[in-house]
């Protein structure tokens, strides 16, 4: 399995974060490699907002679509995405805010496996360089939009 866990900073409230990372029908315009988003099924109530949610992600002539059940528990201000169906044999995927000083302290945790040893093996050499990415995408997303 490949696994990490970031903790950061970004300046901008986080209503703004949380909305920005739910909106995963907007990741194509900004996360490397993700080719589109969709959401279905989306239930919201005064504790919960939960749906389905499918990322196509890819280069070139190789895709997947990673499907996906998101939970995001407003009290906890944290979102929770476990895999279910695609390419993934296993998903872990936590998000955590916290307001700090105008700010918001992000905790990000993900551990996941592909189903392909072969496929599962490259990319946990690349893994590092392709979080790294993914999470600047994330924040320069959030600052070009909030502040």
């Amino acid at each position: 399995m490949s696994a990490a866990t970031i903790k950061k900073i970004i300046h901008c409230k986080k209503k703004q974060i949380i909305d920005m990372v739910l909106d995963i029908e907007k990741y194509p315009e900004f996360v490397p490699w993700c080719i589109e988003g969709k959401i279905y099924d989306k239930e919201e109530n005064e504790d919960l907002i939960v749906f389905k949610g499918d990322l196509k992600v890819g280069k070139y002539f190789l895709s997947e679509t990673f499907s996906s059940h998101v939970t995001y528990y407003k009290e906890k201000n944290k979102i929770i995405v476990t895999n279910l169906d695609g390419p993934l044999k296993f998903l872990k995927n936590e998000w955590l805010f916290k307001d700090v000083n105008n700010s918001t302290q992000l905790n990000f945790l993900i551990d996941f496996e592909l189903k392909n040893p072969i496929l599962n093996a490259i990319m946990k050499k690349s893994f590092q360089l392709g979080l790294k990415k993914i999470t600047q995408s994330f924040e320069e997303r959030a600052l070009k939009l909030y502040k």
